[in-house]
């Protein structure tokens, strides 16, 4: 049986990796081997590379670029121009043996504008705020934000 997803017709989408009921906006170019789970909204302007893994009922805003190593769970939503950082050393033309690897568990809230630097944990159900800048892991269930990100309050 053929998936059943959208794919906007101005969207550059290489992958075969996409579940149903996913949605593929304007201007996204998503790359052959990574791989999107059912129900997702991938808005426009984003960038999806090879090995990123994205689960179930993900929304992306806008201007989100989803870099190596990133795996993201169910549940979760990336606000508009959230960034990622998968090198801690970059330069131009020189390439890390490996990028760092980040997990975003389920149920996972993201605000607008946020940094996540690479090699980080954010736990499940936990809350970044927008604008924040998120430098080390994040417990489940609590709420950040600042720059750096603080633990603000438990949610539990």
């Amino acid at each position: 049986m053929k998936n059943k997803y959208l794919i906007h017709p101005l969207a550059d989408v290489k992958s075969k990796y996409i579940g149903d009921n996913t949605q593929i906006w304007q201007f996204t170019v998503v790359l052959e081997k990574a791989t999107i789970g059912s129900n997702c909204n991938i808005n426009c302007h984003c960038f999806i590379e090879n090995d990123v893994i994205i689960g179930n009922n993900v929304t992306v805003k806008s201007g989100v670029y989803l870099w190596d190593g990133l795996r993201i769970g169910n549940n979760v939503f990336i606000g508009p121009n959230v960034t990622f950082v998968n090198d801690k050393y970059p330069h131009s033309k020189q390439y890390p043996d490996e990028f760092l690897s980040t997990i975003i568990e389920d149920n996972v809230s993201i605000g607008a504008g946020t940094v996540i630097l690479g090699g980080i944990k954010l736990c499940n159900g936990c809350m970044i705020g927008a604008g924040s800048v998120v430098t080390k892991s994040v417990n489940a269930q609590t709420l950040w934000y600042g720059n750096p990100a603080k633990l603000i309050k438990d949610l539990k």
